[in-house]
């Protein structure tokens, strides 16, 4: 009888293990509201924008967490889409703030310690999202070295470095907001890559082009599904 016992405890405890290990696959709430409050901010939607910045304060992401999306925004969407979705958050809080809603200010990013000039700081924080050494620079860097520059020092260096978002966090935001934009493809796929090296899953990604569907456009969520499945293969092919 004891022996059925701790049988069936083993049985029911990898049965918790397995379910906890599915709904780890998925994004969570905080991870859903990210996605919808970058594909509005990008598409240029401050009225369903306002509802996804709200209910991210909801799930329990922070001041500083959105400030620092629609900010990291700013790379990859444009100064207005970015000051558009910061003005429209001020308005957000104000109107929790009139409600008496107290929101989470959240941790500041922490000051850069790191010695190295910001050049190869971006080249290794780059090298890391992609998997890849960079010996060389070409194409589109290459041909105008100053958007390489840019590039290395801007975006993956002093944007990247501030610690209010994860570079998971990151990519997330970055992806949701190509997904929700026309004529990125080649950038979208990219980006889809790196998240993965990040450890999004290719579930968790599809549910990415799910909200995307459901937010934006059918069309795009079809497209990112596509280049999707293009860098799923091409993963699976080097295995």
């Amino acid at each position: 009888m004891k022996k059925t016992f701790i049988i069936l405890i083993s049985v029911l405890l990898g049965m918790n293990h397995h379910l906890n290990a599915k709904n780890m696959e998925s994004l969570d709430k905080k991870q859903q509201t990210i996605v919808v409050i970058a594909a509005h901010t990008a598409a240029g939607n401050p009225d369903a924008l306002k509802t996804g910045l709200s209910k991210g304060l909801d799930v329990g992401l922070t001041v500083n967490q959105i400030k620092e999306i629609l900010v990291h925004l700013y790379a990859y969407t444009g100064f207005p889409r970015s000051l558009q979705g910061i003005n429209t958050f001020m308005t957000v809080l104000n109107e929790r703030k009139a409600k008496g809603i107290h929101n989470e200010t959240g941790a500041d990013a922490s000051p850069i310690t790191d010695p190295r000039d910001k050049y190869a700081r971006g080249k290794e924080n780059l090298e890391k999202l992609t998997g890849r050494h960079e010996t060389q620079i070409t194409g589109a860097n290459a041909f105008a070295p100053a958007i390489d520059q840019f590039l290395k020092e801007h975006l993956f260096a002093d944007i990247f470095e501030r610690d209010v978002l994860t570079f998971q966090e990151r990519e997330l935001v970055t992806i949701s907001a190509l997904s929700a934009m026309k004529g990125v493809e080649p950038m979208l796929q990219s980006h889809i890559n790196m998240g993965m090296n990040t450890g999004l899953t290719e579930k968790q990604l599809d549910e990415v082009m799910t909200l995307i569907g459901s937010a934006i456009d059918t069309g795009q969520e079809k497209t990112g599904r596509q280049l999707l499945k293009q860098v799923t293969e091409s993963r699976n092919n080097k295995q």
